[in-house]
């Protein structure tokens, strides 16, 4: 090979270098939250993990103490007009009515039957609790967690006629990818069941059962026909909510969050909890403000309500998203 042929093959050498270098930085860069717009909210959680991720820095956390704590229900996926466990109960009613002739007679169950659903809600959370104990007991662990799974396949909102698996929120989708790729170990701690959630939490969120915090019924030991299963009784076992979730992530995570997202005054606490340990922390609040693609509420919200949250937010500079003004997109399927 001639010096002028070397040198030349080195020259393109080199320019292939540099091209691959600027695309690896390209890549790298690229923005990780499209659908977040370039405003405060994302700004502050992009500065958060840049902070707590930096070798060497002041507020370097290493990465298995980087938690994060995620509620569901109008933090993950919508909450109106109904919870949606709440809808999967009312369905489980109506398919168990048959073996339950007494129903026709007794509420809350007499009123749902006959679709009227706000006379079967007006008991309050007495009601709430009866109608869930009693749908979602008297079978083992295996047969409930498939008749979620085959709800869940196939269940449609009833406002938007999407399936409820289609009405999670594509920002913060974004947000749990964000932070596992950055070393976030990504939880749900919810008031909702915790067998309910744990059957599609993975495949719709990536999270996986084992990182699932929620309410639970009681279970009891049995053999059946030689075999050994759990059986879901009609008792509650733990509510995880409000001053129950600090007390849920204790026991079941065994860290402190430096992370935690909610949506309500059910989630008050765990952001306290979170904002108040040693350390960088993150507090974040998605505020409903979307009339048109989603809903509009918060302090007068008999779902979902954000009023003590909300002034605790801006006491103490907790990121309060704005959901009309800081997402350019809201579901997926949205155009």
């Amino acid at each position: 090979m001639t010096n002028l042929a070397y040198a030349a093959q080195r020259y393109l050498l080199s320019i292939l270098l540099l091209l691959g270098v600027a695309a690896s930085a390209t890549a790298q860069n690229a923005d990780q939250l499209p659908s977040w717009n370039d405003g405060k909210a994302k700004q502050s959680i992009v500065a958060f993990v840049e902070r707590v991720t930096a070798e060497g820095a002041a507020d370097f956390v290493p990465e298995a103490e980087r938690v994060a704590v995620f509620d569901n229900d109008g933090t993950l996926w919508g909450e109106q007009p109904l919870y949606f466990q709440l809808l999967f109960a009312l369905d489980r009613v109506k398919a168990m009515a048959p073996q339950h002739p007494e129903w026709k007679d007794k509420e809350p169950f007499a009123s749902l039957l006959k679709g009227d659903i706000k006379t079967a809600l007006a008991g309050g959370e007495p009601a709430i609790v009866d109608i869930v104990m009693t749908t979602h007991s008297g079978m083992t662990t295996d047969e409930f967690d498939q008749i979620v799974r085959d709800w869940v396949a196939s269940a449609k909102h009833p406002k938007t006629g999407r399936l409820c698996t289609e009405m999670v929120y594509q920002p913060m989708l974004e947000l749990l990818s964000y932070l596992r790729a950055n070393g976030f170990k990504t939880f749900i701690v919810s008031g909702g069941g915790i067998d309910f959630m744990r059957p599609w939490t993975e495949k719709v969120y990536g999270i996986p059962p084992e990182q699932v915090v929620g309410s639970s019924g009681k279970t009891k030991f049995e053999m059946r026909d030689g075999t050994p299963v759990l059986m879901r009784l009609p008792e509650i076992n733990f509510i995880d909510d409000k001053a129950g979730k600090p007390v849920g992530i204790h026991h079941h995570i065994g860290r402190r969050p430096i992370a935690a997202f909610g949506n309500s005054d059910g989630d008050l606490q765990m952001l306290q909890w979170t904002c108040s340990g040693p350390g960088p922390h993150f507090c974040l609040y998605v505020h409903h403000t979307d009339a048109d693609r989603e809903w509009a509420y918060d302090r007068d919200s008999s779902i979902g309500r954000l009023d003590k949250g909300l002034d605790e937010a801006g006491i103490m500079s907790w990121t309060i998203v704005d959901m009309k003004a800081d997402w350019n997109k809201v579901f997926a399927s949205e155009p």
